[in-house]
């Protein structure tokens, strides 16, 4: 790890750090500026839509209305009402928490379904530039295998880079749900990769799913693959600032409260997702009983009990993964604070020996994977400390209890 031990190297690190944010900021603003003027995102115009809208002479309820008032209006309506509603607002009623979990289903097997006979026609658009048609091409291949049946995806809209979440299992009666929150570069396109696919938030989350059903056979559980916030792009300032973290807390925080029934959550926060994760800790509802973090920069606070959360907080890092070569300090609001896998940051280390990098936390058959899963079915007695003396195993309640 970078080490900043005499007060001339950090006072340096602290004016770079106080001029990136003076530039952070100048840039943000300006992009807000230009994003402002730009028209309705084909959700927005969904949801503006749903506003105007009416159902058999009834007006409909307002989309930002909580998760509970919501599924009582979708239960008031007929099998033929909810279908109406989803062939006319696939993208509102797609991303409705409150809807019927099924129905945000087939709403966004539409929407993908509509986007990518949009992206055909951009692929012919003789306006677009060559790389501009092949990005439409990428686009309608990556909705195409969205929208296959088999599919479950709870979340989709294609403005800008995209986002997406997709759920593994049964929503509707699982007893424990797993929230795989993805870092950084993480869009509609990537969400799936051929190559390297357990370093995407598909493959990810497929092979927890696997690994949670291996671990305990006797428990219904349900792994959403989580990439339904703006991630930033690359390594670069925005990866460094909270502002993209800040942004997907709130999405997070809406995601876990409109989960159907009464089943227990863990969230586990691979990379920049753990910052997400950090910043989302202190308003998450009692339901969510456990954070893990891998391949961290830092949860944007100095110490466990700082994220004022009654989650176990649980952190590992592979011995080769190169986040512990950042600077684990928080100047200015650029960089995450203290590292979660330190004694002092207070968190459960678990073991992470044969993760083989930063990407691959999730790889099958990893002791990694294994320990995930674990915590995902609640058998805390089962996961593999990072020291022999099983320091994480402290104070944890016994398999009955959890």
């Amino acid at each position: 790890m970078t080490s900043f031990d005499s007060s001339p190297q950090l006072n340096v690190w602290r004016a770079l750090l106080a001029l990136a944010v003076v530039f952070v900021m100048l840039a943000t603003t300006g992009w807000t500026a230009l994003r402002s003027h730009r028209g309705e995102s084909p959700l927005q115009a969904s949801l503006s839509a749903w506003q105007r809208g009416h159902l058999d002479g009834r007006d409909l309820p307002d989309a930002q209305s909580s998760p509970y008032r919501l599924a009582s209006f979708f239960a008031s309506l007929s099998e033929r009402q909810r279908t109406r509603l989803a062939q006319r607002y696939p993208l509102a009623i797609g991303n409705m928490n409150g809807a019927p979990v099924e129905l945000r289903y087939r709403a966004n097997r539409i929407a993908l379904k509509q986007q990518s006979r949009r992206e055909r026609q951009r692929m012919h658009d003789e306006r677009l530039s060559a790389a501009g048609q092949q990005q439409a091409g990428r686009r309608m291949h990556r909705y195409d295998i969205l929208a296959v049946r088999s599919r479950h995806i709870l979340a989709f809209d294609p403005e800008g880079a995209g986002r997406v979440a997709e759920v593994f299992g049964n929503l509707d009666k699982a007893e424990r749900v797993s929230v795989v929150v993805p870092g950084v570069d993480t869009n509609v396109l990537n969400f799936q990769r051929t190559n390297r696919q357990y370093s995407a938030p598909f493959g990810m989350a497929k092979a927890l799913y696997k690994a949670e059903r291996a671990a305990s056979r006797g428990t219904r559980t349900a792994v959403i693959a989580w990439a339904d916030y703006t991630a930033p792009d690359g390594l670069g300032l925005d990866s460094a600032t909270a502002l993209r973290a800040e942004q997907g807390s709130i999405r997070l925080n809406a995601l876990v409260r409109a989960l159907p029934g009464a089943s227990t959550v863990a969230l586990l926060c691979h990379s920049y997702g753990s910052v997400v994760c950090g910043v989302a800790a202190s308003a998450l509802p009692a339901r969510v009983t456990d954070i893990a973090v891998a391949g961290s920069p830092g949860m944007r606070v100095e110490t466990a009990s700082q994220l004022r959360t009654p989650a176990r907080v649980w952190a590992m890092r592979d011995a080769d993964d190169w986040v512990q070569d950042v600077p684990y300090l928080e100047v200015g609001g650029l960089g995450h604070g203290a590292d979660p896998v330190s004694a002092e940051f207070g968190a459960r280390i678990l073991s992470a020996s044969d993760a083989k990098g930063h990407s691959g936390y999730f790889e099958p058959g990893t002791e990694s994977l294994y320990n995930l899963a674990e915590i995902g079915v609640g058998a805390y007695e089962s996961v593999h400390c990072a020291q022999e003396d099983d320091a994480c195993l402290e104070g944890l309640p016994d398999a009955a209890a959890a």
